[in-house]
């Protein structure tokens, strides 16, 4: 993007396991300031949306989505939430079935390709918040099944702008990412939150949910005993194919901002699709050299800006966001 800084990271932040550590410690010691409203589902579940408190009279709208097993207290959801309300832009923070606080009311759940809740909440702001331009930006998962969403025909649902970041554009190599080296140990946290629901609905729903998905020993198991099967896919294989993010980038029409660190350790730099990227007006990559996993600290954090919880990231998609939302609505009164 013109007029921001390449992302550099700081001396002893260069590894990517650290700056996707630090990432997540600097950004969760942030209190959230969030409103929550509660949609039932027409297929009588339900999910929870948080606003953000403020600003008062905003430009536009932004849903957020979080990644695997977070919600809308992540970290990166409050302080890009702070960012966007600093530039005058109401946050909203979509929390997938069951990541809310409460399990959700059927045996599925949310998946890196599911798009009826982010459409049934775009529906709900558009309703709630008429006449204001409408965006999105997704995290690592979130911003999977937003391309997902995006990438089908007719699938912008009325969005002006979006953004997406640290996407595991090809959900097998984050599976394989998952299962070697350090990754290892992400995937064993992850799995500990996962395992606990999947215990939690097989005693709920033991015709449907496999009281051997709580015995996982890696994602891809997981996702072959519960993912795949409560969501209608063959096995985990069928599942990545059909949901990875690079099958949708391409058709995507509408500006979007994608960000990704080439050293990303859960979603590996070499499955972002740079060339279909790059080959589209409308798609704009920041495809940085450091940074790791929804990392990106740089000297911002905790420096005083947009309240001493944002940094290269946070601005990065903010000001993207923000000029889109300008553009839109000076088109609209006659401006260009």
């Amino acid at each position: 993007m013109k007029n921001l800084p390449a992302f550099e990271p700081p001396p002893g932040l260069r590894n990517p396991h650290v700056q996707t550590v630090v990432g997540r410690v600097v950004r969760r010691r942030f209190e959230p300031r969030y409103d929550r409203v509660r949609l039932d589902t027409d297929d009588g579940d339900f999910i929870d949306l948080d606003l953000w408190r403020g600003p008062e009279d905003a430009a536009g709208l932004c849903l957020l989505l979080h990644g695997l097993e977070g919600s809308a207290r992540s970290g990166y959801m409050v302080t890009t939430s702070e960012a966007l309300a600093a530039a005058g832009i109401q946050a909203v923070a979509l929390n997938f079935r069951s990541c809310s606080g409460e399990p959700n009311r059927l045996p599925g759940a949310y998946h890196s390709g599911r798009t009826d809740d982010i459409e049934r909440a775009l529906d709900w702001l558009a309703g709630r918040f008429p006449g204001l331009p409408r965006t999105a930006i997704g995290f690592s998962l979130g911003g999977n099944a937003l391309l997902n969403l995006l990438g089908r025909e007719g699938g912008g649902r009325g969005l002006v702008a979006a953004a997406a970041v640290s996407v595991p554009y090809d959900l097998e190599s984050s599976a394989d990412a998952l299962q070697r080296g350090m990754g290892r140990l992400y995937g064993r946290r992850f799995l500990r939150s996962l395992r606990e629901k999947a215990r939690e609905k097989a005693v709920r729903f033991p015709d449907v949910v496999a009281p051997e998905a709580a015995r996982a020993r890696t994602i891809r198991e997981f996702d072959d005993r519960l993912t795949a099967p409560v969501h209608g896919f063959r096995d985990a294989a069928d599942y990545y194919a059909r949901c990875s993010a690079k099958r949708f980038v391409g058709p995507v029409d509408l500006p979007m901002l994608l960000v990704h660190a080439r050293d990303d350790p859960l979603a590996p730099g070499s499955s972002v699709p740079v060339e279909t990227i790059r080959r589209r007006p409308n798609l704009s990559l920041e495809l940085t050299e450091r940074g790791g996993h929804l990392g990106f600290v740089d000297r911002g954090h905790g420096n005083g800006r947009a309240g001493a919880r944002t940094g290269w990231l946070e601005e990065t998609v903010s000001r993207y966001i923000s000029r889109a939302i300008q553009r839109t609505t000076h088109r609209d009164s006659g401006v260009f």
